[in-house]
């Protein structure tokens, strides 16, 4: 992936401070916004879609991703 704006499991793991498996389970439970692209099967999302998630998840109080 060559578009360092679009952000794997890995990289919204990193970003929330869980686990890969975490944010995949998320996703299973539609707790994720819907992937912006699609590589080879593998779901991306921009940076931005992932931050604006973030600052609105329940229980977020106020933080800052």
């Amino acid at each position: 992936m060559t578009d360092r704006n679009l952000w794997s499991y890995k990289d919204i793991a990193a970003h929330i401070r869980v686990q890969p498996e975490t944010v995949r389970s998320y996703r299973k439970h539609g707790l994720l916004p819907p992937p912006d692209h699609v590589e080879a099967g593998k779901p991306f999302w921009r940076a931005d879609t992932i931050r604006t998630w973030v600052a609105n998840r329940p229980g977020n109080r106020g933080r800052r991703g």
